[in-house]
């Protein structure tokens, strides 16, 4: 018989440590380590001995850049403990680490409390769902008041912030008063306390596991006070999550170590990973009806697995479930990738808003460093490398001056060439106020192709989507695949500053190929020329990144933050006071805002908190300036040509972009006041007016997508058929259309506040129909009302509903409801009649579901979303789906059975019955010519 494998005695958990900069997270983690005797001494950040600050810059820094690994050891438990950087400007590789953590431990400093990059972590967790546990550190400086600080964690981060340090007179477990605090956290366990006046560990960590509560703990990681009260709290309160048997892995980020090996750091969430396995970029994710995996884009094997703690590792021939490893041999991964069964991750939210300029060495070949740059581009995606070939200039958008420090050493360290960089400027944005007929025509001597595209005004926050509604009859779908292609390629630049353009929807209209002389490079020319010639001729709009800010100052000093606001030409509500804090909440331009934290703790003495989060683009209030200070040129951007190229008389000859029109082989003939095209952008001095943003997602989901400020910019109030009747306009003008006009989506959505790359898709052949079902419960009044009774009858009553339609609109239909809070539970894809009912795994929300379905097949069918959250609603978009609102749903459903009423008493005005009425085409044939006698 075969030795069986041991069972598995040690929980594995995989946490996080977050903080702002300067909190003492390093030096907690020097802590930890000790009190698990995986380091003899402790070491400190300022002697540059601490353990897990490796790099040469970190030491020098006194700050955490990259994340790293630890393992701790106790009794019962392991945990791979990754230190992620708390600067603000390394924010997107701490993004990157939260989305396969276990549990976070967010620190706190107790000098300055939460201060505003811990809201910004906070409002990540709340995002991802990371179950957290909070160090309030440096309570052995004078001035920290314990309840202070407490009420502060309640106020700002949750309410549910539950202190759970030992108390005096407690011996063992908690205080009464804190399992108190515990049980009205939640209903069920508040119940159960009132009768038994007890509250159990299981009871405790289940609920932290939920993100119902939030322990907290004090203490000072320097002087060793509370840390092994804090590790045993861990220890006492955590649960290891339920791990898939079947093979599963999320990278989190790509290094190389000193000998220039690639690393892909990976977490397996599911079975294990042996060396010499082969891995390939096939993801499954999910259970999706009816619909197989599509096939992987390569094949790698795995070399060596590495199990990183500090600068040092041990190689092991298997991971199991858990582990975080480095892994060599991989040359295609990127961060968020899903391998095995893991799908990929979700959207990253931060994203930098400054560019600069990379100054190199006379003797520096531009384009070579350039190829070196990209390196450093794999490793930190968010670096995003710009080459202007204009002016032949590399430019990075970075998130602020130390990560500049920070790059100009690793260029040295790595290449040993010595760059500077220019002054910061904005990242700017561009889009178009009304829709508008491109033309691009590439005709030089034995070439032809000619392209004409329509360009509308996209929803803010939606990217550029690329569509076609060209009839094969009239261009082949080869050369229509081929322009989409061009169309995804290319980041296409504005007309006002060269920005790229975004929050925009094109569409191929027509095109003219040459049966002898057409190559695909020519309408690679006539995409460019028809989208260049569109904008030139289009009213466009400049976007500027927003910030939406939480200003806290004493109340004498409120009316100094009002006016300095105003001259910021940002947007405030009423000020709030809390006690002797006054607090001042509103939006303001990145430009204008970028150095006023400095200001508000000189005028404040100190005393002041400015908190900004990313709102989003928005137009720019000084476009003209702008523009007239950047002295962008569109005609001599000889890259971007505007004009066209036509042939006469055996050559060709650039026709100018204003003329193009006068020269063009074919006609559009679209009636531009028909399509009837929204400005997002008309009410440009209205705060929330045209926002390209990212809400807070918890709050968008708690809103349920119905009410508050944000949601209401996101609300959808179309139904197909409005967008039937776009198509019927299309048709009209050039005949049927055989596909759909979402068949080709874009590949690279450049969305207002993220950038993510997809695959093109094939032409979608059927419709689907996702619906969030308890965001259309608690949106619709009879359910909502059914649902306080008995949910489950509400649920019955939307499943037989949505069944009825299904039988008229006739496409695949599934209804997604949440379950991720019963714990151990698998998804559930059950047949109810002609739809689909999903039950939700555990730890999965139904968003989750429809965002990982959405991005499996939003770009190969007709994908619609009938959701009210608004948050879903803009990544739904961006991914190449429709939305349409929880009342445009019950709309067009009450439409639909309106018209199906009158379609059935149409038919009963008559009372008598015809045999030939119900009978094929070929029967009644042969029943007349029995009729007639010729035949027997």
């Amino acid at each position: 018989m075969g030795e069986q494998k041991p069972e598995k005695t040690k929980k594995h958990i995989c946490a996080g440590l977050l903080a702002h900069v300067d909190s003492g997270k390093t030096t907690l983690s020097e802590g930890l380590l000790y009190l698990c005797g995986e380091i003899r001494k402790i070491g400190r950040v300022d002697h540059g001995d601490a353990f897990l600050d490796t790099y040469e810059l970190e030491k020098e820094r006194g700050i955490t850049i990259f994340s790293k690994q630890a393992l701790l050891k106790t009794d019962d438990m392991e945990v791979s403990l990754l230190d992620t950087p708390g600067h603000v400007d390394f924010s997107a590789e701490m993004e990157r680490t939260l989305q396969v953590l276990d549990y976070a431990i967010l620190v706190i400093n107790g000098m300055d409390g939460v201060q505003s990059h811990t809201m910004t972590l906070w409002r990540l967790l709340e995002r991802y769902q990371i179950p957290t546990f909070l160090f309030v550190n440096k309570m052995d400086q004078q001035g920290t008041d314990h309840d202070a600080l407490l009420a502060d964690l309640k106020n700002h981060l949750h309410e549910n912030c539950v202190d759970f340090g030992k108390t005096e007179g407690a011996e063992e477990g908690f205080s009464s008063e804190q399992m108190e605090n515990i049980a009205v956290c939640d209903e069920k366990l508040l119940e159960k306390y009132l009768e038994t006046g007890e509250v159990t560990v299981a009871e405790s960590a289940a609920l932290i596991a939920q993100r119902t509560v939030f322990p907290c703990f004090f203490g000072s990681a320097l002087k060793m006070e509370g840390v092994e009260e804090f590790l045993n709290g861990f220890r006492t309160y955590t649960k290891e999550p339920k791990r898939r048997e079947t093979f599963g892995a999320k990278v989190f980020k790509i290094a190389r170590d000193e000998q220039g090996n690639r690393l892909t750091y990976m977490k397996i969430t599911g079975g294990s990973l042996k060396v010499k396995t082969l891995l390939s970029s096939e993801g499954v994710g999910q259970s999706l009806p009816g619909r197989k995996v599509e096939e992987s884009s390569w094949e790698e094997k795995v070399d060596q697995i590495r199990l990183y703690s500090g600068a040092k590792y041990e190689t092991t021939q298997e991971a199991e479930a858990g582990l975080v490893c480095a892994v060599t041999g991989l040359t295609k991964t990127y961060p968020g990738e899903g391998l095995g069964v893991e799908s990929e991750s979700e959207l990253p939210v931060l994203e930098p808003v400054l560019n600069y300029q990379i100054i190199l060495p006379d003797e520096c070949d531009p384009h070579q460093m350039l190829q070196k740059l990209r390196m450093l581009e794999e490793e930190e995606p968010q670096l995003h490398l710009l080459w202007d070939s204009q002016l032949g200039e590399i430019h990075a958008q970075l998130m602020g001056e130390v990560q500049i420090e920070i790059l100009k050493k690793m260029i040295w360290d790595r290449f040993h060439v010595a760059v500077e960089f220019g002054a910061g400027s904005i990242v700017y944005k561009e889009t178009i106020a009304e829709p508008v007929v491109g033309v691009g025509h590439f005709e030089p001597l034995r070439h032809y192709a000619e392209v004409h595209l329509l360009i509308e005004p996209g929803e803010p926050g939606s990217g550029c989507q690329f569509f076609t509604a060209c009839s094969e009859d009239i261009l082949a779908r080869n050369w229509q695949r081929l322009i989409l292609t061009h169309l995804e390629e290319k980041e296409h630049i504005g007309v006002l500053t060269g920005s790229p353009i975004t929050d925009v929807q094109i569409t191929l209209l027509t095109g003219r190929a040459h049966a002898k002389h057409t190559e695909g490079g020519d309408f690679r020319q006539a995409t460019y020329r028809a989208v260049r010639q569109g904008l030139r001729k289009a009213k466009s709009i400049l976007l500027e990144p927003y910030y939406e800010f939480r200003l806290e100052v004493p109340a004498e000093m409120i009316g100094r933050a009002m006016t300095d606001v105003q001259k910021m030409q940002g947007t405030f509500e009423s000020p709030e006071t809390d006690g002797e804090v006054a607090i001042l909440k509103g939006t303001a331009a990145v430009s204008q805002m970028r150095d006023y934290q400095k200001e508000v703790i000189a005028y404040t003495h100190g005393t002041g908190k400015l908190f900004c989060n990313l709102k989003g683009y928005a137009p720019c209030r000084n476009q003209d300036e702008i523009v007239l200070n950047t002295g962008y040129d569109p005609e001599a951007d000889l890259e971007n040509p505007t004009g066209s190229v036509f042939c006469a008389h055996g050559a060709g000859f650039v026709v100018p972009w204003d003329q193009v029109e006068d020269y063009m082989h074919l006609q559009s003939s679209v009636d531009m006041d028909a399509l009837d095209s929204e400005n997002w952008y008309e009410d440009v001095e209205n705060e929330d007016a045209g926002f390209s943003q990212v809400d807070n997602p918890a709050q968008t989901r708690r809103n349920g997508g119905k009410s508050g400020k944000k949601s209401e910019s996101f609300s959808y109030s179309g139904s197909y058929a409005e967008e039937e009747e776009l198509q019927a306009i299309f048709e009209r003008t050039f005949g049927p259309v055989k596909r759909d006009r979402g068949a080709f989506q874009k590949k690279t959505v450049h969305a207002s506040v993220s950038t993510t790359h997809y695959k093109a898709g094939k032409p979608r052949k059927e419709e689907y129909l996702l619906v969030d079902g308890y965001n259309i419960i608690f949106s619709w009044e009879e359910l909502n009302e059914l649902a306080k009774e008995n949910i489950h009858a509400a649920c019955d009553k939307l499943m037989d509903i949505l069944s009825n339609y299904q039988g008229y609109r006739k496409c695949t239909l599934i209804l997604v409801l949440d379950a991720y809070k019963v714990e151990g539970h698998r998804e559930e894809v059950i047949p109810y009649h002609n739809i689909y009912v999903v039950y939700t795994k555990e730890a999965e929300t139904a968003d989750q579901y429809i965002e990982k379905t959405v991005h499996k097949i939003g770009r190969q069918y007709q994908v619609t979303v009938a959701t009210s959250d608004g948050l879903e609603q803009v990544i739904i978009m961006g991914q190449g789906a429709h939305r349409i609102s929880a009342q445009g749903l019950k709309k067009e459903i009450e439409d639909t059975e309106k018209a199906a009423r009158a379609e059935w008493h149409q038919r009963r005005q008559s009372s008598k019955t015809y045999l030939f009425d119900h009978m094929s085409e070929e029967m009644q044939k042969q029943m007349e010519k029995i009729r007639l006698g010729e035949k027997e």
